[in-house]
């Protein structure tokens, strides 16, 4: 596996341009937590949903890849889950309907956002930068707060 530093430095590489980052500070934590409201709907045994072994592989993911990240990513997930429950108790009937028009919505931003950018989204290369865009911002929160990765 890469280290992380190299994965984060080639997905700088197509995240330049402001506007396109501002995107993604937007839509990256959307497609997250609507993957995550999908998945949530999908029970499986001993885990309750498969968000929850989604996330619990997620996370040993930003583990192995950083002993501080995970930490980040497991309080995101959780955050995720909780919205995801939320959503499931109350807005049970449309659930699907939410899930579909938040992930369809922030994937046109940010292709409009790699449009401005003016170069592919990095994913096209490596299937691996999925992941890494919800780890490329969490990266960015650290280092403001002062926390090495």
């Amino acid at each position: 596996m890469r280290p992380l530093q190299s994965l984060l430095d080639e997905y700088s590489e197509s995240h330049l341009h402001p506007k396109n980052i501002l995107i993604h500070w937007i839509c990256v934590p959307v497609i997250f937590f609507s993957i995550v409201e999908f998945l949530f709907c999908i029970t499986v045994p001993i885990f309750g949903n498969l968000a929850i072994l989604s996330l619990l592989l997620l996370t040993i993911y930003y583990f192995i890849l950083s002993k501080t990240l995970w930490i980040g990513m497991l309080i995101w997930g959780m955050i995720c889950i909780t919205l995801a429950f939320y959503i499931n108790v109350h807005f049970y009937e449309h659930r699907f309907s939410i899930f579909l028009a938040l992930f369809v919505s922030a994937w046109v931003g940010q292709f409009w956002g790699h449009k401005i950018e003016g170069k592919k989204p990095s994913f096209l290369k490596d299937l691996q930068f999925l992941l890494i865009g919800p780890a490329w911002l969490m990266v960015k929160l650290y280092r403001k707060a002062g926390i090495s990765v």
